[in-house]
């Protein structure tokens, strides 16, 4: 079964990233835990809260892959324990934020049972550069007599 792409257009050249941008939010929805929340801290910084209750420093990791934020938790059980009851569960966890172009991880910290991830967003400068257009037809020099005002011979 063949799919059909939104950025299919002629016009949309080089959108495919967005595309696979959007399938990796698509697929990292799917799963409630870890509960988080994203604040804004500042005019160019957010912060990604996780609540990881019981999870220690070693058994978390945060990565950055391609645009993509992807935090994992995995438990290590204590064989030595006996539960009576056992209503925490130990599972592994993955969550995946996608981050837009310009966002980078400025630093994590793990405090109370809560993992915070701070982001920063680069300030890009516009900028505006001319491409020159080239007379493919006829010589350089030719052209640039004509624009002079010179007839060539």
């Amino acid at each position: 079964m063949s799919r059909l792409s939104l950025f299919n257009s002629p016009l949309l050249l080089g959108f495919d990233h967005f595309e696979r941008a959007l399938d990796r939010v698509n697929k990292a929805g799917a799963d409630g835990y870890p509960p988080y929340n994203v604040e804004q801290t500042g005019e160019n910084s957010l912060r990604i809260t996780l609540a990881v209750a019981g999870f220690a420093m070693a058994e978390l990791s945060v990565q950055v892959e391609d645009n993509q934020l992807v935090v994992r938790g995995r438990q290590v059980d204590d064989k030595d324990r006996v539960y009576l009851h056992r209503g925490i569960a130990a599972r592994q966890f993955q969550r995946s934020f996608v981050l837009a172009d310009g966002i980078e991880v400025a630093g994590a910290s793990l405090d109370n049972g809560l993992l915070n991830i701070d982001l920063v967003r680069r300030v890009i400068e516009p900028t505006v550069r001319t491409v020159e257009i080239r007379n493919m037809g006829k010589p350089m020099r030719q052209a640039v007599e004509r624009t002079a005002g010179k007839d060539p011979a």
